[in-house]
Formats: structure tokens, C-alpha cells, sequence
């Protein structure tokens, strides 16, 4: 079982996370810190019209954080806060609930569904989208989600 969650395409990902480090400019950075086990991820970001144009990310976490970030950092540029949004909220509704692994340009975070077994591992697995829809969502000037009144 803990093959399934180890895969070496997994392993390989967090070994290989892109966009690691700090941007000298920033419009916002958040960090986020799991409680349970420390994990920790800090990201910066640049938003031009709604778009993130510019991201990086300092992470410390367990390999699931890092697969999960590198997912995150081969793919941001060019997101909405919407799409950083459902993306996150489906990512956590597959491991809280088994629901269907995000679509579109995060649908390698399927290779994560296995972490539904491990509830102790989600907080970890989720920071780097918990931390990138909130420093998107304040770059944009917004105080809520998309969408909510």
C-alpha cells in the first residue's frame, strides 16, 4: 500500500519541483505551515489582468507536499484565481472525500489520490494550493473566493 502511495513518478515529480525560490518583487506571499507535522510552503506571486505571470515557492514538506507543489509550479503560469480555486477545491474534495481528481492543467495531482487513505498526510498534500489561491486572491485585491457574495 505505501508502494501506491510512493510511486516513482511521484517520487521523481517532488524531486524535480520547478520554480523553487523567491521572487525579487512579489505582488503577494503567503506561507502556509501544516500544524500536524510542519510541513511548510511559502509562495510569491505576480498577477497581471487576473493572471498569474510569475510565481515561485519555497518548500519544505514531506515527498506528497513537494509532488503536489511541483504539480502546482509546472502549471500556475497563466492561472486565474478561479481556476487556483476549483483546482484546490477538487484536489481537497479527492482526498477528503475519494471524489475525482482535478481536471484540466492539474489533473496530475491525480497521482495523489492514494493520500485519501492517509488523512494525517492532506494538510501537507493540500499547502501549496491553500497558500497560491490565498496570495492570488490578495495580489487581486479580493477578500473572498471568486464567486461568493
Amino acid at each position: 500500500m505505501i508502494d501506491d502511495l510512493y510511486s516513482a513518478k511521484l517520487l521523481k515529480l517532488a524531486a524535480n519541483m520547478p520554480r523553487v525560490g523567491r521572487l525579487a518583487a512579489p505582488d503577494a506571499s503567503v506561507e502556509k505551515i501544516a500544524k500536524l507535522c510542519g510541513s511548510r510552503v511559502l509562495v510569491d506571486v505576480v498577477i497581471e489582468d487576473g493572471l498569474v505571470t510569475d510565481f515561485a515557492q519555497e518548500v519544505k514538506a514531506c515527498a506528497l507536499g513537494q509532488a503536489s507543489a511541483a504539480v502546482l509550479g509546472a502549471q500556475v503560469i497563466g492561472a486565474t484565481l478561479k481556476e487556483l480555486e476549483v483546482a484546490r477545491d477538487q484536489f481537497r474534495a479527492m482526498l477528503k472525500d475519494g471524489a475525482p481528481a482535478p481536471d484540466g492543467r492539474f489533473s496530475d495531482l491525480s497521482m495523489l489520490a492514494p493520500v485519501k487513505d492517509y488523512p494525517a498526510r492532506h494538510a501537507s498534500t493540500l499547502l501549496a494550493f491553500e497558500a497560491v489561491t490565498e496570495a492570488v486572491r490578495i495580489a487581486t485585491g479580493r477578500t473572498s473566493p471568486v464567486g461568493a457574495a
